[in-house]
């Protein structure tokens, strides 16, 4: 997540071998230089899932735990276990709101110690197959949902009954076959109650839950190849990821610019709040920031784990048990010939 500078780093990321790590420095584009920042090996369990509240970063981990990491004091400061639900965490928001893949969404009380584990104040079943959930940012009660055949629903966190809209499928394809639902990344738009999704089948659509339709108001496709992540520009308005022209009087669902240099698939994309930059990591192990204009501005490396060295004691007694054959002197040289 890119948040705002401090005196530590400018751009922190959740790896998920277990460990966040900070770069950006003084001296760089957001400060420093390549690969800058350090390296914070979280509890144990992989990271799965972070996201910027105001007393820090929260970020979950695979053994279900929600810990509070402080930018400005350089440490975890508290957490707190958060069970329920099968799967990895898919969504987490401030206060705490916590979504996993089995479509089970909770919100929890203060932060508390991750060896205390009260119930949730709230919850709700938002449906199987959950890849996000994502909180409102104007509306903290308020949170979206989506994921395989588990289509855009917006739901308010202290009326979680029914959810406030329910999406309804785009209507049959060309050859009257049913198209597939899979809304792997959501996000709200800033000053409306538009929420903009993409698909592991390379569509960007865009919902208004205040209108009377219930379809996509907007409905793209972006070649085959799946779409993963989804950010919003700050200020403009704009979608990246899928772009189209800032608050255009009818969206056209336009490519405004390609950004390159991946060698591995995208899972995670986040835009400056007020400058115009994009951070992105993925499959690669590299952290990239791109500018607006499509430069490649900073590119940092994750250090891949310590790999331990196994040593095969029973090939190594085969190989020692094998008789040695002396080395050939050299002749005439030989050649294959094919008849």
């Amino acid at each position: 997540k890119m948040a705002a500078p401090t005196r530590l780093c400018h751009v922190w990321v959740g790896a998920e071998t277990g460990a966040l790590k900070g770069g950006g420095g003084p001296g760089g584009v957001l400060g420093g230089s390549e690969g800058s920042g350090g390296a914070l090996r979280g509890d144990p369990g992989r990271f799965r899932g972070s996201s910027v509240g105001p007393g820090g970063v929260l970020v979950g981990a695979l053994d279900r735990s929600v810990s509070v990491f402080s930018t400005e004091k350089g440490k975890f400061t508290g957490g707190r276990l958060c069970p329920g639900g099968d799967g990895a965490f898919c969504g987490l928001g401030v206060s705490v709101v916590t979504a996993v893949e089995s479509g089970l969404v909770r919100v929890w009380g203060e932060q508390e110690a991750e060896e205390v584990s009260e119930g949730p104040l709230q919850e709700l079943q938002a449906g199987p197959g959950l890849c996000r959930m994502r909180q409102d940012p104007a509306r903290p009660h308020v949170v979206a949902t989506g994921g395989k055949e588990n289509g855009l629903k917006v739901w308010d966190l202290q009326q979680p009954q029914e959810p406030l809209f329910r999406s309804k499928n785009v209507r049959n394809d060309w050859l009257d076959l049913r198209v597939p639902v899979w809304d792997r990344d959501l996000q709200f738009l800033p000053g409306s109650q538009r929420i903009v999704t993409c698909t592991g089948h390379g569509q960007v659509r865009l919902y208004d839950p205040s209108s009377p339709q219930r379809r996509p108001v907007l409905d793209a496709t972006f070649g085959e190849a799946p779409l993963t992540a989804l950010g919003i520009l700050g200020g403009s308005g704009g979608i990246f990821g899928g772009l189209y022209p800032p608050d255009p009087p009818v969206p056209t669902g336009r490519v405004l610019r390609a950004l390159k240099g991946f060698a591995g698939g995208v899972r995670g994309l986040q835009c400056h709040p007020h400058l115009p930059l994009v951070a992105s990591v993925g499959l690669d192990r590299f952290l990239r920031l791109h500018g607006l204009d499509g430069r490649l501005r900073h590119k940092a490396q994750e250090e891949p784990p310590p790999q331990k060295e196994v040593k095969d004691e029973e090939g190594d007694e085969l190989w020692d048990a094998l008789e040695s054959i002396p080395t050939p002197r050299k002749g005439k040289k030989r050649k294959i010939s094919v008849v």
